[in-house]
């Protein structure tokens, strides 16, 4: 008899069609009444697989017979991981599959909001390149970048951004000795002395708002702030506030504080670069993500040890 799972969001067709070849799947999403959804599912669910949607205390205290939480996504801030220790239910996520693809997108962004590039092709298009040069941008070569957070990703970024010729420095929860970069334990020194800052560390209660206002201030006029990590790490409403007033170069922000609902007032801002929560957004990673989210569930119930576990 195949494990009922709950299927706590929409999957690529893939991925769907994966799930239901060895498991019995409820679609969350599908539920009215998710309270009812998870009622009728109490006897019978034995694991979760998400992407974004939340997994809170209560759901697992609704079901009594989960195992395993499978997450899509490198990132479990959106899942209690107390109440999975709780019940020693195991918790697996999908790294390394998004790390290149992720820092990419965090130099994109950095090589955008530098040199100014949403803004020059809105410029071109607008017609008024026939009136005047357009104005300036910055150099990238030579610039200092900042990294809050030297995991898997920081340092796809930090090789990147050497190939530009930036010079690399690190704020962490310790200093690494693998790496020959300049570690400062305080972040509103290493904004005070970079030009950019690039956010790649974890979600989560731990580090909400560690980007708060002292640190956005430190970064200044002429520094630029790039978060592909998780909104809740900067104070969005610092944020917002100091580019309105100029005390921020620039942002280029791939994520948000409640998303999909981005501040309006960023809208209308050249010096800041928007994109939808797109970093892992290629095809391959994609489906490699959804492949090993199904893969851990797959060794689960087989009895198989757990390629990902991360709780």
């Amino acid at each position: 008899m195949k494990p009922d799972i709950i299927v706590a969001n929409p999957f690529h067709p893939d991925h769907m069609a994966a799930l239901a070849e060895a498991f019995t799947p409820h679609l969350m999403s599908e539920a009215r009444d998710q309270t009812a959804f998870l009622a009728a599912l109490a006897d019978k669910a034995r694991g979760i697989c998400t992407s974004v949607a939340p997994i809170t205390a209560q759901m697992i205290a609704a079901l009594p017979r989960l195992e395993i939480i499978a997450a899509m996504t490198v990132g479990v801030d959106h899942i209690d991981l107390a109440a999975a220790r709780a019940r020693s239910i195991a918790v697996t996520n999908a790294p390394d599959v998004l790390t290149d693809d992720v820092a990419d997108l965090g130099m994109v962004l950095l090589l955008c909001v530098a040199r100014r590039i949403v803004a020059a092709d809105r410029y071109l298009r607008e017609g008024h390149w026939r009136e005047a040069q357009f104005p300036l941008a910055n150099k990238v070569g030579g610039a200092t970048l900042g990294i809050l957070g030297l995991g898997r990703i920081g340092l796809a970024v930090a090789r990147r951004a050497e190939a530009f010729g930036m010079r690399i420095v690190y704020h962490a929860r310790g200093r690494r000795l693998d790496v020959s970069y300049p570690f400062y334990d305080n972040l509103v020194a290493m904004a005070r002395a970079v030009d950019y800052l690039m956010v790649n560390c974890p979600g989560g209660a731990a580090t909400r708002h560690l980007v708060n206002a002292e640190v956005i201030d430190a970064l200044g006029k002429d520094g630029a702030l790039i978060n592909i990590a998780r909104g809740s790490v900067v104070d969005e409403p610092a944020l917002v506030k100091a580019l309105l007033e100029g005390r921020l170069g620039g942002a280029g922000l791939d994520v948000f504080a409640e998303e999909p609902k981005v501040p309006e007032a960023l809208f209308a801002l050249d010096n800041v670069v928007l994109t939808p929560h797109v970093a892992s957004g290629t095809r391959a990673t994609r489906l490699a993500m959804g492949r090993l989210m199904v893969d851990n569930l797959l060794a689960h119930f087989s009895g198989r040890q757990l390629l990902s576990r991360c709780a």
